[in-house]
């Protein structure tokens, strides 16, 4: 491990109101909801792919909606929603292609 003789530091801060904190989680929610919507969308897209192609999408939607829960600490309705459209595209991506 390498030494640089650097410094860090860490700065912690509140909320002056419980208003401000509800708006922050608001906030907060309705931009990873909007993620969500956006991931429901290309999952419902991806249905009329190809299957080799519906396959590859299957896979980056699985680690975008990863990435996105690992930020979702005020789950919107979303997330539930965008979970089964990705579990429905796996159901087709798995079904025998006749």
């Amino acid at each position: 491990m390498f030494e640089a003789d650097g410094e860090a530091s860490v700065w912690l801060s509140e909320l002056a109101s419980a208003t401000q904190e509800r708006e922050l989680a608001s906030r907060m929610a309705e931009l990873v909801a909007a993620d969500y919507r956006t991931l429901i969308a290309d999952a419902e897209a991806a249905r009329n792919e190809p299957h080799g192609q519906r396959r590859r999408t299957l896979g980056r939607l699985r680690r975008e909606l990863r990435r996105i829960r690992a930020r979702d600490y005020f789950p919107p309705p979303e997330r539930e929603l965008a979970q089964q459209a990705v579990e429905e595209l796996a159901e087709l991506v798995e079904e025998p292609v006749a």
